[in-house]
Order: structure tokens, then sequence, then C-alpha cells
């Protein structure tokens, strides 16, 4: 049903692409890749996999005959509307929602309970902000809870959107106050919480300034009229033409 890309290439286990530094030689046949982290090694602790989960039965084994036979029983609301705005069809919107009402039986999602399900899958670090941070991306209409649409619709953006659209959403992340614009501070604000989540579980071992060094690359490229701010048009042209940095955008993707 959701099919995950095949990630077998080994990297260096750093949490962001490097945004100016040069790719370093060829060690025997292992092939150099730029720094990311995998889907593969981000697939059982991620929030689609938590809903997915919760789709099944505890104990039971989720299968594609078990959630058509209970999608009668856990069928959202607007199914319909739900497809033309989303990418994924009606089996999916399906298990989703059956997944989404299990975890959350109210039908909305609050901060904590964002938190929560965040500092369960990063034990070794603290994921209260990049949770935080996540939440309020998650919640386009501002009012403190995430319904079952705002997930699907930024989901299917993460998943099946086009490079704008998620860069677009990427930017909005970034864009902490939501002024149109994302400042330094913003920047790193959003690159420490994401260290932080990770813990000190990496190889090689992060260097403390090493957000500080990411924010200061990206924004020398982004920032093109060094108005110390950069706007959406900057980020869109200067993300679409630099593979480094659309490889580090390439980590909200897996981190969801």
């Amino acid at each position: 049903m959701f099919e995950d890309r095949d990630e077998t290439k080994e990297t260096d286990g750093s949490l962001l692409g490097d945004s100016g530094h040069t790719p370093p030689g060829k060690k025997g046949h292992v092939k150099w890749q730029k720094p990311r982290l995998t889907r593969k090694a981000l697939l059982n602790c991620c929030l689609v996999k938590r809903i997915l989960s919760r789709a099944a039965p505890q104990g039971s084994d989720t299968s594609d005959s078990d959630l058509e036979l209970s999608s009668d029983r856990h069928q959202p609301e607007g199914l319909e509307q739900l497809q033309e705005l989303t990418k994924f069809t009606k089996k999916e919107l399906q298990s989703l929602y059956r997944g989404f009402k299990n975890e959350c039986p109210r039908g909305v999602v609050n901060e904590d309970t964002f938190k929560l399900i965040y500092a369960q899958f990063f034990p070794q670090g603290d994921a209260s902000m990049y949770a935080h941070f996540l939440f309020n991306a998650f919640d386009v209409d501002r009012n403190g809870t995430i319904c079952f649409k705002d997930f699907v619709v930024g989901l299917s953006i993460l998943l099946c959107g086009t490079v704008h659209e998620k860069l677009n959403w990427a930017f909005n992340l970034y864009d902490i106050n939501k002024d149109g614009y994302i400042t330094k501070e913003e920047m790193l604000a959003i690159m420490k919480s994401i260290y932080d989540m990770m813990g000190r579980y990496t190889y090689p071992i992060v260097r403390d300034d090493a957000p500080i060094e990411h924010v200061e690359k990206f924004f020398q490229k982004m920032d093109r009229n060094r108005d110390g701010v950069v706007t959406i048009e900057e980020f869109l042209e200067t993300c679409q033409k630099d593979e480094n940095i659309m490889s580090s955008m390439q980590l909200f993707e897996n981190v969801i």
C-alpha cells in the first residue's frame, strides 16, 4: 500500500547534507553519497508508521484484506473531497483514518500528543521542540489541534507532492512566526531541534557548532539581496538550483 523506497547505499551518518564541502574521494568500492538520514533508518520511528500501525488491532498483523473489511466502520467524512485534495487512494485514506482514530479517538491531535509520540520514537534525544515545530506546520488553521484533513493534506504533500509543493511546505516549517520570511534565528531553531531529537546516536559524532555552520552556509546562498531574511522566492530559487540543499531538505520527508 505505502511503498518504501529501497535505501541500500551507505551514508556517513550525518544529519544534514553538506551545503558547501567538496565530496571526499572514494574509499574502496563504496560510492560516496551526500550525507542524509535514510528512510530505512527512520521507518520504524516516523509518524506515518505510528498511524499505520494503529490501523490494526493490537496483536494482529496489518493486511490489506483486514483493513478493507473494516473500512466501512472507519471512513472519514468527505472522503471524496479528501481524494481531490490529496494524492492518496480511497483505500489508503481509509487505512490512515482508522489508525488516526485509534491513536486519537476524539478525532484531533493536540501538541502534547504529538510530543508524546515523538518522545517514544526518539528516546535517545529530546524531540519536544521538533515536535512543536512540526505540529505548527501541520496545524494550518492555527487552532491548536490537527484534524484528519490537516494531517492527510500535509502528509500527501510530503510523501507525494511535487518539488515545488514540498519546498513550500518546508518554507512554512522554517517560517516559525509565519510572517513570510525566514530569519537565521528561525532556521537555527529548526536545525538545533533536529539535532537534539536525534541525540548523540549518530556517526560520526556531530559537533555542537554544526547547526550554526549549516545555517551560515545556507544563508550565504539563499539570502540573495543580503537583507538578513530569506523570502519564499529566494528559498525556492536557491533550493531548486542547489543539489546539496535539496538533499538536506529531504530530511523533513523522513522525520514525519
